[in-house]
């Protein structure tokens, strides 16, 4: 009997492939691995700069001494006459000295280039301060104090050099030398965090003499690595045909902002000391200063980091007004409370804003300055901060004098606020 036949079911179609590979899409096909690391930070980037970092570690050798000197010589000085007063007019001497040099210097060094006129500057001053200390060890006169602390007048920029340098080299990238000024300034800071700490250390821990000592050795060795970086130096200008920056369209303003700000750093920190001697801890000062002096250094940091917005004039006014705002916070701490401990946060946080505000200004007078007198033209902003600070200064002695500690504090705040009015003044037009 016949069996009858099975129907077997059809069998499914293959199914349809989403991706039909080829040899074509092989051939177009990228296998090479992909990376997995974040994109270099903006200071990777800036100190990957041909050169930079070999400059960068001199200049920083270089500059760590600005932190020392004047603890050292006060140490010093006061050490070896008992007179606290000596020491104050000396190291007043040399600045003084310094922000009536440091111009000069700084237009040979632009004239005649960096190695060639920083060297021979250095090693003067360096011979100055050595005769300073000699004075002080074998008990020379009062008057040859001044004379060789005088001498240290010579002494070269190194910031303004280091910044006249990432100029050149990061020409018309504007987002590079924003973050290569707010590194500099972040260095400023560390090494007056630093430096007064290392100086009194040595000075204490050694001998007297100590500090000014090591100071030398740290800015011969620094700035003769400096200037050995002969790659990345700006050319010389022996001719310049620019006028000179004092008379550039928007300079004079700026060192009268500069001018203010040097008050409110001058008198905070005598107001400090002063404080915190009336309260028996004044050897707590140099480490409560410090604080402001880290503050302001991770702050520039940070704003190195991050893309600026709007014009440099703009961002300006917002930075003083940010540090008028912020340093009525150790006004309020020590008139409400007293207390050392919660003056020294409240300056941790008003130092933030102090350098953005510099790197603010220092690219104003980058902009400003004309070219081939770069470092002229920063010298002059530094020279009107040293002007400031000696008023500065002056004022918050007196005040502290004459008024109390607690009171002093508001001369910081009051500097801080003609900085602010003198940034809101309408622009001058040529011809008003």
């Amino acid at each position: 009997m016949p069996q009858p036949t099975r129907a077997h079911p059809p069998r499914p179609s293959p199914p349809t492939p989403f991706l039909t590979v080829t040899a074509d899409t092989l051939v177009a096909a990228d296998f090479r691995p992909r990376s997995r690391h974040r994109p270099p930070g903006p200071y990777r980037r800036l100190l990957s700069t041909p050169g930079a970092r070999a400059f960068a570690v001199g200049n920083l050798t270089a500059r760590l001494p600005m932190g020392m000197f004047s603890v050292s010589a006060v140490v010093m000085i006061a050490g070896a006459h008992g007179s606290y007063a000596l020491a104050g007019a000396v190291t007043a001497t040399g600045l003084a000295a310094t922000a009536l040099v440091a111009p000069w210097t700084a237009r040979l060094v632009d004239r005649h280039g960096q190695a060639r006129v920083a060297v021979p500057a250095t090693l003067f001053a360096a011979l100055g301060s050595l005769a300073l200390l000699l004075c002080v060890r074998y008990g020379a006169p009062s008057w040859t104090l001044f004379a060789a602390h005088a001498a240290t007048a010579t002494t070269p920029n190194t910031g303004g050099m280091a910044r006249a340098r990432w100029v050149h080299l990061l020409k018309g990238d504007a987002d590079a030398l924003h973050t290569a000024n707010s590194f500099e300034q972040a260095t400023d800071e560390l090494c007056f965090m630093l430096g007064p700490v290392l100086a009194a250390f040595l000075c204490t821990a050694l001998f007297p003499e100590a500090g000014t000592l090591v100071g030398v050795v740290l800015l011969v060795t620094g700035m003769l690595l400096f200037a050995a970086q002969r790659a990345t130096e700006p050319p010389a200008r022996p001719r310049p045909t620019a006028k000179g920056p004092f008379r550039a369209p928007g300079i004079p303003p700026l060192l009268v902002v500069c001018l203010a700000m040097g008050g409110v750093f001058g008198a905070m920190e005598v107001v400090t000391v002063a404080f915190a001697d009336a309260r028996g801890h004044r050897a707590a000062a140099g480490a409560v200063l410090a604080l402001q002096a880290a503050g302001s250094c991770a702050a520039g940091l940070l704003y190195g980091a991050v893309k600026p917005t709007g014009p440099a004039e703009r961002r300006l006014s917002r930075c003083v007004a940010a540090m008028t705002a912020l340093l009525t916070l150790p006004l309020l701490a020590a008139s409400l409370s007293g207390s050392l401990p919660l003056l020294a946060l409240t300056l941790l946080v008003g130092g933030m804003a102090t350098a953005p505000t510099m790197v603010t200004t220092m690219t104003l007078v980058q902009h400003r300055t004309p070219e081939g007198r770069s470092n002229e033209g920063m010298t002059l902003a530094v020279t009107g901060l040293l002007g400031g600070i000696a008023c500065g200064s002056a004022a918050g002695g007196w005040t502290v004098e004459h008024v109390s500690p607690t009171a002093a504090y508001g001369i910081p705040v009051t500097a801080a606020a003609a900085a602010l009015l003198l940034t809101l003044l309408p622009p001058r037009t040529p011809g008003t």
